[in-house]
């Protein structure tokens, strides 16, 4: 429980530090030394903080998952305790019992401490046997775990299925609760489909599997064959695989708290207020070109007034403004310098050797 309680505690502070410790790091091998590196607050840097981050929390997300995956394989199970399949029938879990009281009775203990070790042991055996023994118990262990052994007063599924039920009225009411109220104050507003899509997917799942005969599918033909056949995990039970979906889909609405500020934050400076501030300023910019535009042919119509009637000197002065600006508006564009002096070395490289020479001259 403690770690769990940590691991939770540190997504509050580890997805910062660590995505400066690793955006830092990758500087340092991407980045040549003597080269400078992306400023904080420039976009490139932004882009680069964006993108490890997401890593981040996408890398804590899976050891979140791996620690309760862990946390379970460190309880076992009743199954692992006797060291019998899930499949195994009452006769071989009352020999194997046998076979094992054998070996671990406290009676053959000598010392104290091995007494002590010793009786705890036999007692987890002893509850193991007593409740696999019993069908009706083996069904209750498999959905709702131990837990079944400190229930009173149930003898029948139906009294074990309403107990463990009434005992997620609180989870599921007061998660459904939370998430309607934080919705309701403004948070949580990015990724509420996949929030509310992914809860109704693992009670749709749990209440599955409290109600069926025999596992979920997915468990029996999917999960449990891949463990066993690629790695050294015991197959999961019922109960076990609740357990990690419930962890698995808190540590995911926690990561999508963790990634909403990274993507509400470019959303709304691409469809934000700064969108709108921009229109109006085109707007203030296309009103003062106008503006301009009916100044600036007030002003010439002014200037041009002492000519009116003379067509010569008219032509005259539109010949020179002409050519005013091919002079020092057109022919000063780098681009057409750039143009004008490749055409000339490219003429100079086509014409003889006495024609480029008198050229040169």
């Amino acid at each position: 429980m403690s770690s769990a309680l940590l691991s939770y505690v540190g997504w509050t502070f580890l997805p910062n530090l660590v995505t400066g410790w690793v955006q830092g790091f990758y500087y340092g091998i991407v980045i040549r030394a003597g080269d400078p590196k992306p400023q904080p607050g420039s976009p490139r840097y932004q882009k680069h903080r964006k993108r490890i981050h997401v890593a981040v929390i996408i890398a804590y997300l899976l050891y979140t998952i791996y620690e309760a995956d862990y946390g379970i394989r460190q309880d076992g199970d009743f199954y692992q305790d006797l060291g019998l399949p899930l499949d195994v029938d009452d006769k071989k879990i009352k020999a194997r019992f046998r076979r094992l009281a054998a070996i671990y009775h406290p009676d053959k203990m000598t010392t104290a401490d091995a007494h002590q070790d010793a009786e705890a042991y036999f007692l987890r055996l002893k509850n193991a046997q007593d409740t696999l023994s019993d069908p009706i118990k083996r069904f209750a262990y498999e959905r709702f775990g131990p837990d079944i052994l400190r229930w009173q007063h149930v003898s029948s599924i139906g009294d074990y299925l309403s107990v463990g039920l009434q005992s997620l009225v609180p989870l599921y009411g007061g998660s459904v609760a939370v998430m309607i109220m934080l919705n309701f104050v403004g948070y949580l507003q990015w990724g509420r489909y996949w929030r509310y899509l992914i809860f109704s997917c693992v009670a749709a799942l749990e209440a599955y599997t409290l109600t069926r005969p025999y596992p979920p599918p997915i468990l029996a033909r999917i999960l449990n064959p891949l463990l066993t056949a690629l790695t050294s995990h015991p197959p999961l039970l019922p109960f076990q695989l609740l357990i990690l979906a419930h962890k698995a889909t808190l540590t995911f609405f926690i990561a999508l708290g963790q990634l909403s500020p990274l993507f509400t934050h470019s959303a709304s400076r691409h469809n934000g207020p700064s969108s709108a501030v921009d229109e109006q300023q085109l707007v203030r910019l296309e009103q003062l070109a106008q503006t301009n535009e009916v100044e600036t042919a007030r002003l010439l119509a002014l200037e041009m007034t002492p000519f009116v009637g003379d067509e010569g000197v008219q032509n005259d002065l539109r010949g020179r403004v002409k050519e005013w600006l091919v002079q020092n508006t057109i022919r000063a564009d780098p681009e057409v310098r750039d143009a004008m002096g490749r055409a000339i070395q490219k003429r100079r490289a086509g014409a003889p050797a006495g024609a480029r020479s008198r050229t040169h001259d």
